[in-house]
């Protein structure tokens, strides 16, 4: 752990120094840059005293450093508290000079700078390098030496104790933190007989605390090293910009949380005020479906799908409403982001708006409903579940077919489940039996097959129809009714079953598609020893 520390504490030490040295060499303290024409700044002691303008020929941070030097240089020249000020006149600006000697001169463009006349910027400049120069010799007397380690042997004794609690915390507060989350997990899993994992969870938590507690074994090395060298004026610019590095991002995320308030107060009250427009939403659909509230022509199947329609568009709403109030939303960066977003969701979504414009036309216009059997297509099932995007269909071989609502919009469907007239679904097949057979011997062993077969209706009555006369044979079709659509295929494959049974029994031979002339034995299956249970309607 101590090494760990130390670590990070030379990376930063080397990291400080290296910006301190490489500000001497540009010139350019706040890292700006500037340089021929720019803006510097004369500093003394890690305190910033005034600004100076430069030319192409003398640059801002040289003249600046120049100021700096001779200031120095009086302040070491001595150690009486007695300094003579004077500010001169002279024909391009103003002079400042200590006792005798010129450490500084002010040009009209300076005085531009501060937005003040050059005189008052003279007499201001004046005081302020009269006051650092005090300052330089009061902080290297033995007192300020003094003064300067009490201070550091009271920031050590606080951070010896810091030092105790963190790692006090770190060593007992994970467990802890881990014992507490698995206890109030299981008693959550007691009372809502439901599986957590617990320690999977405690254990995350655990991890999350130690990680922040380490950051703040860190943060007090950090600030306990910045102030250790704050104590001292030869260190304190490093100290000063160590502690800009983690203070002014802080202050900023502060200043800009505190300027943010207003936004946030009104992103609470768009999102509270959805929140109980929702509740009161499904509050009102609840009575719906309950019973409690009625609508004329407002059907039960569209109580629900309504409710999520009505829910997207309050959430959108909602949304629309909070994004001028997102921090960085009228940024140009989160503005394109938006744009970029949107064009990809435009260029990539038509086939979803239009699955999703044709499931709202499914659920509406209710040419399926769940449970029901169709065929869409070359599919034929029962309908599971009808998204806003797809319908599930549950096949006849068990298969789980997904259809786009857009097929489901565009293509026929075919429901064998729904009511029409209260007759209910024709059954109805085609047979080919040759011309020499009389009509109405075919139309009664039709008849008899179809009543021998399961979920046909008595009334309305089955009937045959003629549906051609082919080169070989007259084509029967024997219709009935049924109920039950659902099964529509077993009802076949027993009708056709009973078909053939009937016509071997009655020696009657059903054409082949490939009839050329009469066999001269007719082809009649031998009569299967069974017995027929005729059904019932």
């Amino acid at each position: 752990m101590l090494r760990r520390i130390l670590a990070v504490l030379s990376v930063m030490l080397w990291g400080a120094l290296g910006a301190v040295a490489q500000a001497q060499t540009d010139g350019a303290p706040d890292g700006s840059g500037q340089l021929n024409g720019g803006i510097g700044d004369v500093v003394i002691d890690g305190q910033h005293l005034f600004s100076v303008r430069g030319t192409q020929s003398y640059p801002a941070q040289k003249r600046a450093d120049r100021i700096i030097d001779q200031i120095e240089a009086v302040a070491r020249a001595g150690d009486q508290d007695q300094i003579d000020l004077v500010v001169e006149d002279k024909a391009l600006g103003y002079s400042i000079q200590i006792n005798g000697s010129q450490v500084a001169f002010f040009i009209p463009e300076d005085a531009e700078l501060e937005f003040i006349d050059l005189p008052l910027l003279a007499q201001i400049n004046g005081l302020a390098i009269k006051a650092a120069i005090l300052e330089f010799r009061r902080a290297r007397t033995t007192d300020a030496r003094m003064e300067s380690l009490s201070r550091i042997a009271g920031w050590t004794v606080l951070f010896v104790a810091a030092m105790y609690v963190l790692l006090l915390l770190r060593r007992k507060a994970p467990d802890f933190v881990r014992r507490t989350t698995e206890k109030r997990l299981k008693q959550i899993q007691a009372a809502t007989s439901k599986i957590i994992r617990g320690r999977a969870i405690s254990e995350f938590i655990s991890v999350m605390v130690r990680l922040f507690i380490l950051g703040l074994i860190l943060l007090a090395v950090y600030y306990y090293v910045s102030f250790v060298l704050l104590s001292f004026v030869e260190t304190r610019p490093i100290a000063t910009i160590l502690i800009t590095y983690i203070s002014d991002p802080i202050f900023d995320l502060l200043k800009s949380i505190v300027g943010y308030t207003p936004n946030f107060v009104t992103l609470l009250v768009i999102y509270f005020t959805t929140r109980y427009l929702l509740r009161l939403l499904r509050n009102v659909f609840d009575n719906i479906e309950a019973g409690t509230l009625s609508f004329d022509g407002f059907e039960a199947h569209w109580i629900w799908p309504t409710f999520n329609i009505l829910r997207g568009l309050l959430v959108i709403f909602a949304l629309i409403l909070g994004y001028p109030y997102i921090p960085g939303s009228s940024s140009q960066a989160f503005q394109a982001v938006s744009i970029l977003l949107g064009l990809m969701v435009s260029m990539g979504s038509n086939s979803v708006v239009s699955n999703a414009m044709a499931g709202l036309f499914v659920l509406y216009r209710r040419s399926a409903n769940i449970g029901d059997r169709i065929k869409v297509g070359n599919h034929t099932g029962d309908v599971v579940a009808i998204k806003l995007m797809e319908t599930y269909i549950k096949s006849l071989k068990n298969e789980l077919i997904s259809v786009p609502n857009a097929q489901m919009l565009n293509s026929e469907v075919i429901n064998y489940s729904t009511k029409i007239d209260g007759r209910g679904l024709m059954v109805h097949t085609t047979v080919g039996i040759g011309y020499d057979e009389p009509q109405e011997k075919v139309e009664a062993l039709l008849l008899e097959a179809l009543s021998r077969t399961h979920y046909i209706k008595k009334t309305p009555p089955p009937f045959v129809l003629r549906t051609g006369l082919g080169d070989f044979a007259v084509n029967y079709q024997v219709n009935g009714f049924t109920t039950r659509g659902e099964y529509m295929q077993k009802i076949l494959s027993e009708l056709h079953s009973h078909i053939l049974d009937v016509f071997a029994e009655n020696g009657v031979q059903i054409m082949s598609p490939h009839y050329e002339g009469d066999p001269e034995i007719p082809k009649i299956p031998p009569v299967a020893e069974k017995t027929t249970e005729k059904g019932k309607a």
